[in-house]
C-alpha cells in the first residue's frame, strides 16, 4: 500500500466524518479518459431518465473497474477501512445546469439499513469530473453527525420528488443546517465521507453543470444481507474476502441484474 492520506487526515475523517485531500486523484490522462467515458455514456441516456440517477453503472460497464480499482482509489480509503477491501457500489450523480435537482439532507447508512448491518463502515469517495461548488449545488456535510446517538438512522419526513432526487428528508428538528460544510472540489479532486453523516447539496440553477462520481468502499468483513443479494452484489477489490460471502466478477455485464432492481426499486443511491 502507498497510503495517500496522512495520520491526521484519517484523524479527521474519524473525527469530523469527511475529509477532503488536496490533490488530485489520477494523472490528467486517467482523468480525461474517465470523463469522455461518462461524456458517452451521458450521451446514451435515454429522454425519459434524469442524470442524477445513474447508480450502478458498473453493473453493466466493466470498463468502469480500470478506475474503481484503481490503486489511486483504494489507496486513499485503505487507511481508513483496512486493506481487504469490497466496492459495495458507484453511482454518477450529474446535475445538468439550470434544472439539476436537489438532494435533500440524508444519511446513506438509512437508505442501506436492509443491505449491510448497522455497524456498517462504507466510506464514499466522491469524485469530481465536474467543478463543484457551492453556486452549481456541491455536497455539503453537517461535521460529526456520523458520532451522535442516531449514529446514521435519524427519523425522515417525505419530500417533493418533483424539486429532490430522493422522497424522503432528515427531519429538521434532527439536523443543524447552520454547521453544514460545503464541499469545493476541482475536477479530478475529491473528498471522502462516512457513510452515517448527514450530508445533502442545494438544486443546480447556475450555468454550470456539476457531475460526481461516487465510488463506496467498505471492509470486506461487512456481510452483504441474503435479502440484498436478490437485488444487488459487491466486488471484491483488494486483499482477502473475511466475510465468506461471494463477489461478482468485474469482467461480466450483469444487465438481468438492473432489470430485477428496477422490479424491486432502489434502496438509496
Amino acid at each position: 500500500m502507498n497510503p495517500r492520506l496522512t495520520a491526521d487526515q484519517v484523524a479527521h475523517y474519524e473525527r469530523e466524518g469527511y475529509v477532503i485531500p488536496q490533490e488530485a486523484i489520477f494523472p490528467e490522462e486517467k482523468f480525461q479518459k474517465l470523463k469522455s467515458h461518462f461524456e458517452t455514456k451521458l450521451a446514451a441516456l435515454p429522454s425519459d431518465q434524469r442524470p442524477e440517477g445513474m447508480d450502478v453503472p458498473h453493473f453493466t460497464d466493466p470498463a468502469l473497474f480500470v478506475w474503481l480499482f484503481a490503486d489511486e482509489v483504494l489507496d486513499l480509503v485503505e487507511p481508513i477501512i483496512g486493506p481487504d477491501i469490497a466496492l459495495f457500489s458507484s453511482h454518477f450523480i450529474c446535475k445538468p445546469k439550470g434544472n439539476g435537482k436537489r438532494v435533500p439532507w440524508h444519511e446513506d447508512s438509512a437508505y442501506w439499513s436492509t443491505m449491510l448491518p448497522a455497524s456498517m463502515n462504507v466510506v464514499t469517495v466522491w469524485f469530481a469530473i465536474d467543478p463543484s461548488r457551492l453556486e452549481n449545488g456541491c455536497m455539503q456535510v453537517i461535521p460529526r453527525t456520523h458520532n451522535t446517538g442516531k449514529m446514521g438512522f435519524s427519523d425522515y419526513d417525505p419530500t417533493d420528488v418533483s424539486k429532490n432526487i430522493f422522497p424522503t428528508e432528515v427531519t429538521k428538528s434532527q439536523r443543524d443546517e447552520s454547521k453544514a460544510v460545503a464541499i469545493e472540489l476541482e475536477p479530478n479532486h475529491a473528498s471522502l465521507h462516512d457513510a452515517r453523516i448527514i450530508h445533502g447539496s442545494e438544486p443546480n440553477t447556475s450555468t454550470l453543470r456539476r457531475c460526481g462520481y461516487t465510488m463506496r468502499f467498505m471492509s470486506s468483513a461487512t456481510p452483504l444481507s441474503e435479502k440484498a443479494r436478490g437485488f444487488h452484489q459487491i466486488y471484491l477489490a483488494r486483499g482477502r474476502d473475511l466475510a465468506n460471502q461471494p463477489y461478482a466478477d468485474p469482467t461480466r455485464s450483469y444487465a438481468d441484474l438492473l432489470e430485477t432492481r428496477a422490479a424491486h426499486g432502489k434502496n438509496g443511491h
